[in-house]
């Protein structure tokens, strides 16, 4: 299966990564990343994954997204994917 197709990373839903998202913000701005996170109230309506991850710029060959249930959900799999990306977020 194709990397990012269907298959999604386990995350550590009791890491309490939602305490340091901006922290993980600021950080990553500090490197040159543009990066936000967002609820969507329509997606929450609809029992769809409602918080976003986004970030591009410095670093990041292009952009990245990642979703989620929860701010600790989307924030884990966020950390996942800058981490795979290569960049050693140190949170």
């Amino acid at each position: 299966m194709a990397k990012g197709m269907g298959q999604r990373p386990k995350v550590d839903l009791d890491s309490s990564v939602e305490d340091v998202t901006l922290s993980i913000l600021e950080w990553l701005g500090e490197q040159g990343v543009g990066a936000m996170i967002r609820v969507d109230a329509e997606r929450m309506r609809d029992g769809q994954p409602a918080w976003t991850f986004a970030a591009s710029g410095g670093p990041l060959d292009g952009g990245m997204r990642s979703d989620g249930a929860s701010v600790a959900e989307c924030m884990g799999r966020a950390l996942l994917r800058l981490r795979e990306a290569g960049l050693a977020v140190p949170f």
